[in-house]
């Protein structure tokens, strides 16, 4: 049985592709392309000539059959125009039918355009939510960024240059004036990674008609502010504490998170309550 190969391809720079990606895209006996001009471009850089079968968007079910006949035969790849496969491109029902079919399916890591924009955004990265493209039109864009808006996960988008800005408007207008960043061209030439806020990214690309492909990451809700407490709150809180005798380190950390107070300020009180009840024995 045959191994089907996901094969990541340069998003730009062609030394990002891994000895072991050339190594399965030479030795497969088929690669399945989402668009055949490309990958040939890229073959012929690197002295490969392995057959090819155009697999995209329009053909993707009537292909099946070919690339699981090749599978039955030996290993096969798929790849896309740039970037990982199968993710935001064509790939999920070949692979399916690939596992339904009793074969193997393995990935061969690689370039990755939002992967690739987020660890360089300077937003948390520990917690995403990936979205692929945005609705095309303003009306559908509005209510799934609704939907997101109370989410604490960075949010990462693709978008089409002619879109950039409505998009940005959208954002804004929906999420709030977020953190933000703004990738284009990501491992070419004129790579730009723009970090500001939405507002200022929406000025930036009015101002300067956008080029080439986009990756925006967005930062999360953020935490609701607490509304900072008066000093007699904090007072009766750490007249508490003294009555159950916590320790002055343990008393400012818990009411620091839960005050607004730095600890220093909730030490400096602690200590004038102190020394106002000695004066008073």
């Amino acid at each position: 049985m045959g191994t089907l190969y996901l094969v990541a391809t340069p998003i730009g720079n062609l030394e990002d592709i891994s000895a072991r990606a050339l190594r399965i895209l030479g030795q497969a006996r088929l690669i399945a392309a989402e668009d055949t001009r490309q990958t040939r471009k890229l073959l012929a850089h690197f002295g490969l000539h392995t057959p090819m079968v155009s697999y995209h968007e329009h053909n993707k079910l009537s292909r099946l059959d070919v690339v699981l006949r090749a599978l039955s035969e030996g290993d096969a790849a798929l790849v896309s125009d740039a970037g990982t496969p199968a993710l935001n491109d064509p790939g999920y029902e070949l692979v399916r039918a690939t596992l339904e079919a009793g074969h193997t399916v393995s990935p061969v890591p690689g370039p990755s355009a939002p992967i690739a924009a987020l660890v360089a955004s300077g937003l948390p990265t520990d917690a995403f939510l990936y979205l692929g493209y945005l609705p095309r039109k303003s009306a559908q864009r509005r209510p799934l960024l609704a939907q997101v808006r109370p989410l604490p996960y960075t949010l990462i988008f693709l978008e089409a240059p002619q879109r950039v800005s409505g998009a940005l408007q959208d954002l804004e207008d929906v999420l709030g004036d977020r953190p933000c960043a703004i990738a284009r061209e990501l491992t070419k030439l004129h790579e730009e990674i723009f970090r500001g806020s939405l507002s200022a990214a929406r000025q930036r690309f009015n101002d300067q008609a956008p080029r080439g492909e986009f990756t925006l990451v967005v930062g999360g809700c953020p935490p609701e502010a607490k509304p900072r407490w008066g000093e007699e709150q904090v007072r009766l809180a750490l007249s508490s504490a003294q009555v159950q005798r916590q320790s002055a380190s343990q008393v400012a950390r818990e009411i620091a998170a839960e005050s607004g107070w730095s600890k220093k300020e909730i030490y400096r009180l602690y200590h004038e309550m102190l020394t106002g009840r000695e004066e008073s024995i």
